[in-house]
């Protein structure tokens, strides 16, 4: 397990901010390559996100729209 979590720490923490700087250094565009689709799921996410951790105690209906959520990504990605 630790393992994964430092994987994905070095990943986010250190590869996306070298590209960034890469990217402003070179002057050349970041494409992050997300969608409007996808870019607006990700905002859903992060304020449903953060209204779950913001009560301290969470319930099966703050769960299942994380589901609700994560069951329309999975459908939005397999059909296009």
């Amino acid at each position: 397990m630790n393992l994964a979590i430092g994987s994905a720490l070095a990943s986010i923490g250190l590869t996306i901010p070298a590209v960034v700087a890469a990217s402003v250094v070179l002057g050349l565009p970041l494409v992050l390559g997300l969608e409007s689709k996808d870019m607006a799921l990700l905002g859903l996410t992060f304020l449903v996100g953060s209204i779950t951790l913001a009560s301290g105690r969470t319930n099966v209906m703050q769960g299942a729209v994380h589901l609700v959520i994560f069951a329309a990504f999975l459908f939005l990605a397999l059909v296009p």
